[in-house]
């Protein structure tokens, strides 16, 4: 990737492509290198952006600092408060049971119940959190089974997949299930000035989570045959270890209130305020109510990952506004248009395949905020619903089930040690294909119901 930013940067200008462009273009290669490849801290490459713009593009850098914080950045800045808030909490076990006792003891339900309860949770909270919250219940019940991780190998990729990949297909369902949701209702804010709400946004995609939610256990079970069809032994232990810890207290009860205040200000009242300002009052909230510390999540928050995302939706603004989205965006489709790829079906299966290659190397927030203003601009010179574009560039940033590094929820359970890198290869794929052969059905079927 740095030849190919080496290229851009001393070969003849592009027709079409200003000297901005350029710069904005060999700017972004070389950030989506620094993000694929590590060299140097990812904040790093946020301050590199910033120093950037004002050093090689000449703006002010006031102006600069102005494009870095918007609704969309204090929103993912509120919910990872949120998540250190909630995991402060220590109910995994509680939910461990909760689950059980709608699940039954079968392997397969427990499974599915788990994936449930990840989907639903993650689906608002966002899935670094939950998936933090829920391995504790994985583990649980895979050590209670058996002291031994040779014996239960397959168990544990079954139940520890079925919270990462719970969370993975759950992001896509509401504004607050990932950063990338955010930056695209941003992008479609500053580029059209479409106005994507909460509830609108759960109306598109919250249906496509629930499908998918069946054919993740099926897959995950087809994939790795459990060692264990019941789990009754271990449950039995894990009701013992809840009687001793006793009922649930006070603080318990107004978290779980406080939660769902938030999820009623997101729904009812963020296009008012904006989901940023519900998100950091919630955060507040649990201050105030002395349910967190200051130092908890001044210690449990990576501000890194809030400047990296800031920086990449700045970068995000000068590829529009330089015109480099726009004339990458008209490459690629001249580079469809002889395999017929260059509108309706082809064009929504090119832009998931290039998002999802992306995002398997990269966070998905990072690679909607880097493919954002090219696909959108791609819509409009392909004349295709810039929304459908969008929705297929978010939900397809999900799909980032191949690799450790793709999801947050991902890198978690993988942290565990029951788990393998060929592991990730093994069962991803089939919930690549799945998932985007769903993704495709929606577009071309549910979508145009309901007002594309």
């Amino acid at each position: 990737m740095l030849v190919g930013a080496l290229m851009i940067w001393v070969m003849p200008l592009p027709e079409g492509l200003t000297e901005q462009g350029r710069i904005v273009l060999t700017m972004t290669v070389v950030a989506t290198t620094l993000f694929v490849t590590e060299p140097v801290p990812l904040p790093t490459v946020a301050l590199l952006i910033v120093v950037g713009q004002v050093l090689l593009l000449k703006h002010n850098s006031s102006d600069v600092a102005r494009t870095l914080m918007s609704d969309s950045v204090l929103f993912i800045m509120g919910s990872l408060m949120l998540a250190v808030a909630v995991v402060k909490q220590k109910l995994d076990k509680r939910i461990a049971l909760f689950i059980i006792r709608f699940t039954g003891t079968k392997t397969s339900r427990i499974a599915f119940g788990i994936s449930v309860m990840s989907g639903l949770l993650a689906s608002f909270v966002g899935e670094h959190t939950v998936a933090a919250m829920m391995l504790p219940v994985g583990i649980a019940l895979i050590t209670l089974t058996s002291d031994d991780p040779a014996k239960v190998r397959n168990l544990a990729a079954v139940l520890l997949f079925s919270i990462a990949y719970g969370c993975s297909v759950a992001g896509v369902g509401t504004p607050s299930g990932g950063a990338r949701n955010a930056i695209m209702i941003g992008y479609w804010s500053d580029f059209y000035g479409i106005v994507i709400d909460y509830v609108k946004w759960m109306l598109y995609a919250y249906p496509m989570f629930l499908l998918q939610l069946p054919f993740v256990t099926m897959i995950l079970l087809f994939t790795f045959r459990p060692e264990f069809d019941d789990l009754t032994p271990a449950v039995e232990k894990l009701k013992a270890q809840v009687e001793a810890e006793g009922p649930l207290k006070q603080r318990h009860f107004v978290s779980i209130a406080l939660f769902f205040l938030i999820l009623y200000g997101w729904v009812g009242l963020s296009e008012g305020v904006g989901m940023g300002t519900i998100a950091v009052l919630g955060a507040s909230a649990f201050l105030v109510g002395g349910l967190v510390k200051w130092e908890d999540l001044n210690n449990g928050v990576n501000w890194g990952v809030v400047l990296l995302y800031a920086a990449a939706i700045s970068l995000g603004v000068q590829m529009k506004d330089s015109g480099a989205a726009e004339w990458v965006a008209t490459s690629f489709l001249e580079m469809l248009t002889p395999f017929g790829a260059d509108k309706g079906m082809g064009l929504w299966l090119a832009v998931s395949a290039l998002t999802t290659g992306v995002t398997n190397t990269m966070s998905n927030g990072a690679a909607v905020a880097v493919l954002g203003p090219i696909v959108l601009n791609m819509a409009a010179a392909a004349q295709e619903s810039p929304v459908v574009i969008g929705f297929i560039t978010a939900i397809s940033s999900a799909f980032a089930y191949l690799t450790v590094v793709g999801t947050p929820a991902c890198t978690i359970v993988y942290a565990s040690g029951y788990l393998k890198t060929s592991d990730f290869l093994n069962v991803g794929w089939r919930m690549a294909v799945m998932s985007t052969l769903l993704m495709l059905l929606f577009a071309s079927l549910y979508w145009p119901l309901i007002g594309v």
